[in-house]
């Protein structure tokens, strides 16, 4: 139920329905538009929002539907069904239109069965009756006339209708021949007067020729005669034509009567078309205002994400701009949301998008949000929008918000909706904001849902001590005195009476009196809240910050942990290579202390051999002998770009990749460090490990493969923040000097997040939008220094 009645009008559901009428293509479907009503069965609503969002479906990504032909075949049943009539031949096309493009629809169902379950629902258990088709093309052509075969007795009547014309034809033809050559006739040829062939004579001819006159020129100097001989012949074609028309009229009397046993199943098939066309209007609407189908829930609650008020994005859409979209949750913990804020900061236009929603939604169409936003079926939907003053009922405005006031604190339960704009305006504050607060208070006692905007201070005061309210506010930027159209839940807003007074230019001195005229409570208030959403703002802008910053420490982390793990491997490599060999080494120098001493044993100690076999194991403990090599001191080689260098102070190696004064700018992997020359010194390439190689080379296809173009679009801010910081951090150390992000049109949020985080970038010099032929506001170009 809706109360008052007006309230579609005000809400703009009226203007949503001729919206939908609009993309109709017959009366039908038309007629069902207007009989849109909204439905409080959760079962019913489901239906109608999957049917839509299954047309949706189709119309946006599968082949198109054949419904090009809708007509009232209902109308033309109902006159079939009467005995003793017959249906024209374009009331016969219309139903053989009809049909073809029922049986086309069907078919084209039947081909993707059970994809589109709950459209397939519209039609299930109709039967398909191709006899009356096949009926109706045995008498009739595809341009809807009889056809000349469609009976034996037709065929002879239009046969012997040809041999008649033909013949006064050939003899007309023959008579103006000769009337010609006698000098009798007038300019021209044979023409067609009263549907007769006739011959144009010269006036003081025309008693030559015998015949029937049936007309004359203007001037009177030529007659149109009919000659003698070719009147009894088109009379002849005349009578002919008069028993085709008759046979005709048999044929589709027969016609008809065999049509008369299915009535019934035509009078299913236009209950069809009238819901696909009904059902395809509400789709291509749908379309229009970028709508989804939201989840519907048995709890009472709201939960719109990125939500639009439908006419608000058509008009926006018209001229290019960008709608800010609405979040706003409704619940059994917040039950009714007080929304404050600036004057046209757009107050009313959040409440009036949520009941707009509610009503679409519970119409069974798609809505402007989020698919994850979820809305539930509420009993009752009041609303208190606009000057309802009544001369003939001798009613105020006050009285009139009030009379509504009575009704909902009476009529209102736990599945109501309540939408009140300007709550308790209308009569002296100082009385108004009270009675306001006891209706707001009895409303909340019986947990109605809703939104109700105010300026009242009480009202805010109240929202903000009382469980089951909440306080909400239009953001205002009170720096550059505009409205963001930003609704912040958990705080009330100031009215900014003062910032857009002193914004549209009235005098300094009027506004300082007003303000030593308004209380110091409320003065300190006012002030209060307007601190506040200052300092908000800066809290906002130092956690994104911080967030920056940790992200950034993270990534160091991990990737210093990855070196040092990488390091840590190396090493353990190395000392298990070392520890083979220096095994190896012993057992060798073992065998050959062995084998030595056995051979002096059995040369008896001779001293020649003894002396030989002490130099070969001399030799052999040289071999295996590291003696410190002092290498000459000489001055350090010249570093340039693409040699491999290690640091100093550790054994990381990198490979250089610019320098800069007494710095080197060094690639370790995926990281990028800066040192001082003098800390690193250059290593040759055999010295530096594979794995170490690789890793650059890997770095470098990186850098190779690098796009300078990114799409963020369906990404939320802050992840797309992340994705846009890591992009621009890679395009600045790679020297990139244009990049280009897509993120779409939808409301501008993103592209307005975007453009904002990107001005805190030293090393970005300007934006600027694409061409409007390639994407336009969509897609954003970032120069680089």
């Amino acid at each position: 139920m809706i109360y008052p009645k007006n309230s579609e009008d005000k809400l703009g559901f009226t203007e949503i329905k001729q919206l939908i009428k609009a993309k109709c293509l017959s009366v039908m479907g038309q007629e069902m538009v207007d009989k849109i009503q909204v439905m409080n069965n959760f079962d019913q609503i489901q239906k109608f929002l999957r049917q839509t969002s299954e047309f949706k479906n189709i119309l946006a990504n599968d082949t198109a539907l054949p419904i090009s032909n809708f007509h009232d075949i209902k109308t033309l049943a109902k006159k079939a069904r009467v005995e003793g009539t017959f249906l024209s031949e374009d009331e016969f096309f219309q139903v053989q239109q009809s049909l073809t493009t029922v049986f086309a629809v069907l078919a084209y169902f039947n081909e993707r069965a059970g994809v589109y379950p709950n459209l397939e629902a519209l039609f299930e258990h109709l039967p398909i009756e191709k006899n009356i088709l096949k009926a109706i093309d045995r008498v009739l052509d595809p341009k809807g006339k009889v056809r000349p075969n469609a009976s034996r007795d037709l065929q002879e009547i239009t046969s012997g209708i040809a041999q008649a014309e033909q013949a006064a034809r050939k003899t007309i033809e023959q008579i103006f021949k000769n009337a010609g050559n006698s000098g009798w006739t007038a300019d021209g040829s044979l023409t067609i007067r009263d549907g007769r062939l006739c011959i144009p004579l010269l006036s003081e001819n025309k008693r030559k020729l015998k015949g029937f006159i049936h007309d004359e020129s203007s001037s009177g100097q030529t007659v149109y005669v009919e000659p003698e001989e070719v009147f009894v012949l088109n009379n002849r074609v005349r009578d002919l034509e008069f028993d085709r028309r008759r046979e005709i009229i048999k044929i589709l009397t027969g016609l008809t009567d065999e049509l008369r046993p299915y009535v019934p199943i035509l009078i299913s098939y236009h209950g069809l078309l009238t819901k696909l066309d009904f059902v395809r209007a509400k789709a291509l609407f749908a379309l229009d205002i970028e709508a989804e189908m939201p989840i519907l829930v048995s709890e009472m609650r709201v939960n719109l994400i990125n939500a639009s008020h439908p006419l608000l994005l058509l008009s926006y859409k018209k001229e290019q701009k960008s709608v800010v979209p609405l979040n706003i949750k409704i619940d059994e913990t917040d039950r009714i949301i007080v929304v404050s804020g600036p004057n046209a900061g757009g107050k009313s236009v959040c409440m009036k998008t949520v009941g707009l929603l509610q009503l679409m939604v519970q119409a069974g169409l798609l809505i402007p949000a989020a698919e994850q936003s979820e809305l539930c079926v509420f009993r009752q939907i009041f609303a208190d929008i606009g000057d309802d003053q009544s001369i003939e009922s001798d009613l105020s405005t006050y009285s009139a918000h009030l009379s509504k006031m009575k009704y909902f604190v009476e009529m209102a339960d736990s599945k109501t909706l309540i939408l009140i704009d300007e709550f308790g305006t209308g009569t002296d504050p100082q009385f108004g904001g009270p009675i306001a607060e006891a209706v707001l208070e009895s409303l909340n006692q019986k947990k109605v849902k809703g939104v109700i905007t105010t300026h009242y201070s009480n009202l805010k005061l109240f929202a903000s001590n009382t469980s089951g309210l909440e306080n909400a506010s239009m953001l205002f930027d009170n720096l550059q005195l505009r409205p963001l159209y930003i609704l912040e839940v958990g705080k009330p807003g100031s009215s900014y009476a003062f910032e857009i007074a002193q914004k549209i230019g009235l005098p300094r001195n009027v506004i300082d009196a007003a303000k030593n005229k308004i209380g110091v409570n409320q003065k300190k208030v006012d002030t209060l809240l307007i601190d506040l959403e200052r300092d908000k703002k800066e809290v906002l802008d130092a956690k994104l910050n911080l967030q920056k910053q940790e992200r950034r420490a993270n990534v160091l982390l991990r990737e210093n942990e990855e070196l040092k793990n990488y390091l840590e491997e190396n090493k353990k490599a190395l000392l298990r290579e070392a520890k083979i060999q220096a095994k190896t080494i012993i057992q060798d120098a073992n065998k050959l202390v062995e084998n030595t001493i056995a051979e002096i044993k059995s040369s008896n100690a001779d001293k020649e051999t003894t002396r030989n076999l002490r130099e070969n194991l001399n030799r052999e403990l040289q071999k295996n002998t590291v003696k410190p090599e002092i290498a000459p001191v000489k001055e350090a080689p010249e570093i340039e770009v693409g040699d491999w260098v290690k640091l100093n102070d550790s054994e990381t190696m990198g490979q250089v990749l610019e320098l800069a004064r007494d710095n080197v700018i060094i690639a370790i992997g995926d990281l990028r460090t800066v040192a001082k020359r003098k800390k690193v010194h250059k290593v040759a390439r055999k010295e530096v490990p594979k794995e170490i190689r690789r890793s650059y080379n890997s770095a470098l296809n990186d850098t190779a493969s690098f796009s300078p173009e990114i799409d963020v679009r369906g990404k939320r801010g802050e992840e797309t923040l992340y994705e846009i910081e890591k992009y621009l951090d890679r395009a600045i150390m790679m020297g990139v000097g244009t990049l280009k992000i897509i993120h779409g049109k939808g409301d501008g949020i993103l592209r307005k997040i975007i453009r904002d985080y990107l001005k805190k970038y030293s090393e970005v010099s300007h934006v600027e939008d694409e061409h409007a032929d390639r994407g336009g506001d969509g897609i954003t170009y970032v120069y680089l220094k």
